[in-house]
Formats: structure tokens, C-alpha cells, sequence
């Protein structure tokens, strides 16, 4: 025949099923059209294909080394003829066995998922760190069988099913030719094995729920939603398998006195007017359980704001802490004695303020009193 199909495939006519197999793998990866935009790579593809067809087909091997038609009857090698199955298209794509012939037993011993838990912290224990001890329920190492889910004295035994390999075939014959599935093996679960006696405990599991206590560190400067990963602190896996990751994530309550902006904290004192007016010194106390002085300047206004550089929250991944900021509310005498009132009509009359006018702040203008100014 004019067609060589040992030299189309590369390979020397002595060529063993093995070698024409890897052969063919590596031709149909280079020539499909998928990864070959080439304009003749799908008619060089369906060459090697028909080439591989008829050579990995022992009669139409002898057929052709006698130089006879191989394809005589068989639609001229354009698809796939019998005895060429949809697992070598797979194969040479996806390595060996890759349409499901021994694809092998799944492993019991599995790792674990990670676990989330929330952890309730006080606004002083986010800011500064604290080390704190929580209970979880997760999955641990069975403690009878040691993670193998057998019982004592016993072990796990080859499924008769699928002997091992962790799944069964089913091959269907179509136009194209024969098309091998492969499933998980239903009598072992693919694990290629079966444990006749179960590990009372677990129930052929490895693994139990318990109760445990953990410590953890939680780092100064977390907010809230921060997450706190604790490596390998999770569920253990099936058949005693690695344990995941336990997540926390913060959720820290409100306080009474402080709140939190980034990496600052504010909050609020009063000052009666006079103190206001006159000036005063204070004493703040912090959330390190410490006094902070304050001086208030004479004439402060309601509203006023007075900053503390490096008192505020440290931070998480750098050097250094926030600011601390704290606002000044101005707080009017609302019951006044006849002597106060005395008093403060005597300063009304000394700062010329016995009928005072309303004086609109430019800043806070309505906008139909800038269209009048406007037109002024």
C-alpha cells in the first residue's frame, strides 16, 4: 500500500503495543485541532488516528504487513473502527488511563476541612492583645483504632468488586466505536478496599467528634471581622487524615467610653461653660488603665477636637499606634439660681451681649440666602 503507517507513527515495524500507544500520545497532543492551528493539522490528526487504528489492531496489523486493505470494510478509517476504543483519544491527551481504565483507588486517609468559629473580645483586648482559651468541637483521631477505622486485630481487605482498582467499567458499543466509562466502584466506594469490621467507635470513620481546649494569641491592633489563622487546628480528615486550618474571627463589642476609627481612637468630654471659657486641666482615663492630662485651651468651642499623638490603637502590621482624639462638648447651664442669673446677666453686660444678634455663619448658609446675597 502506498500509506506507511510505521512511518506515519514513527515507529520501526517491530514496534510492541507499548511503543505504539506512546507514539501515537505524542503525535495526537501535537496534531489535534484543538492545540494545533495549523491548516493541515486535522487531516495529519485523522491520519495518525487511522494509523494508530490499524496498527494497535492485531489483525489489521497482519492484514496490512501483508499488504493487503486494512480499512476494507471498515468506512475507510475516518472515525473510530472496532477495536479502537475512546480511551486512546483520552489517553493521549490526558496521560494514561485517563478515560478511567485504572484509574486507581482513592485514598481513605483524607484531610480535613477548615472550621470558623467567631471570638467575642472586649474593644481593650483588640487593642492591646490579650492570650485567650477556647473550647471547639471538631473531628479528632479516633483514639481505639488509631485513624484506620478498622478494629482491633482486624485490617482492611481488597474489594472483590473491582479488585483494587477503586472503579468499575462499562463499555458501550456505538458508531464510533467501543466507548469505556468508568464509575466509582459501589461496593468499596473507590477506595479499592473494605474494612469487614468496622471500628466500633468510629464506625470505620478514623475520626470522632470531641471537646477540645485551645489557646490562642490574639495579636494587638485586630478590628473587627479580623480572621485568625490557626494552622492544622481544624477537622481531621477521613481515615485519620491531616487536619485543616481553624479560622477566628473577631467581633469586638462596643465600649462605653471609646470607639475606634482605623488605627485611632475617639471619644467624648464634657466641660461645663465656665471650664470652657476659663480653661481647664484634665485627667483622662485610657483604655491601658492609665491617666492621660489634658489641658482644655481658654475659649474652647463645643465641637472642638484635641488630638494625642501615639495613644491611639497599634498597628497590626507596622510600628507604632494611632492617635487618640478627643472632642469637646460644651454643656449649657440649663437651671440657674437667681445669683447665677445675677451673675451671668453681669457678664452679658460687661461683653456688651444683653441683646444679642443672630449672626449667620457664611459656612452654613441656606441656599436661598446665597441667591439673595447673591443678587445684592
Amino acid at each position: 500500500m502506498a500509506t506507511d503507517y510505521y512511518q506515519m507513527l514513527g515507529v520501526s515495524r517491530e514496534a510492541s503495543a507499548d511503543e505504539l500507544k506512546k507514539a501515537y500520545r505524542r503525535l495526537a497532543r501535537q496534531l489535534h485541532p484543538d492545540v494545533n492551528d495549523a491548516e493541515d493539522a486535522a487531516d495529519r490528526f485523522k491520519e495518525v488516528t487511522t494509523a494508530y487504528e490499524v496498527l494497535s489492531d492485531p489483525q489489521k496489523r497482519a492484514t496490512f504487513d501483508r499488504g493487503g486493505d486494512p480499512l476494507r470494510g471498515t468506512g475507510g478509517g475516518a472515525g473510530f473502527g472496532q477495536g479502537f476504543s475512546f480511551d486512546d483519544i483520552m489517553d493521549a491527551f490526558f496521560g494514561q488511563n485517563a478515560g478511567g481504565t485504572g484509574r486507581g483507588p482513592r485514598p481513605r486517609m483524607q484531610r480535613g476541612q477548615d472550621a470558623l468559629l467567631r471570638l467575642d473580645v472586649e474593644l481593650a483586648e483588640a487593642v492591646f492583645g490579650i492570650d485567650h482559651e477556647i473550647k471547639v468541637d471538631t473531628a479528632v483521631v479516633c483514639s481505639t483504632c488509631a485513624g484506620s477505622g478498622a478494629a482491633e486485630g482486624s485490617e482492611p481487605v481488597t474489594c472483590r468488586t473491582c479488585h483494587g482498582h477503586g472503579d468499575v467499567q462499562q463499555v458501550q458499543r456505538s458508531l464510533l466505536g467501543d466507548i469505556r466509562t468508568s464509575r466509582p466502584c459501589p461496593a468499596c466506594r473507590g477506595f479499592g478496599s473494605t474494612i469487614p469490621e468496622p471500628c466500633s467507635e468510629c464506625s470505620g470513620e478514623g475520626r470522632v467528634r470531641s471537646r477540645r481546649t485551645i489557646s490562642v494569641s490574639i495579636p494587638a491592633g485586630v478590628d473587627q471581622g479580623t480572621r485568625i489563622q490557626l494552622a492544622g487546628e481544624g477537622e481531621v480528615g477521613p481515615g485519620g487524615g491531616p487536619a485543616g486550618d481553624l479560622y477566628l474571627e473577631v467581633n469586638v463589642a462596643e465600649h462605653d467610653m471609646f470607639t475606634r476609627a482605623g488605627d485611632h481612637l475617639q471619644c467624648q468630654v464634657t466641660l461645663p461653660m465656665t471650664a470652657a471659657s476659663l480653661g481647664a486641666h484634665l485627667d483622662l482615663p485610657t483604655l491601658d488603665e492609665k491617666d492621660i492630662p489634658i489641658e482644655v485651651p481658654p475659649g474652647t468651642q463645643s465641637g472642638h477636637v484635641i488630638t494625642i499623638k501615639g495613644e491611639g490603637v497599634p498597628r497590626l502590621r507596622a510600628s507604632g499606634r494611632g492617635d487618640l482624639k478627643v472632642q469637646v462638648i460644651v454643656e449649657t447651664p440649663a437651671h440657674l439660681d437667681h445669683e447665677q442669673t445675677e451673675l451671668l446677666q453681669k457678664l452679658a453686660a460687661l461683653r456688651g451681649e444683653e441683646h444679642p444678634q443672630a449672626v449667620l455663619d457664611p459656612q452654613h448658609q441656606s441656599m436661598f440666602g446665597k441667591i439673595k446675597n447673591a443678587f445684592r
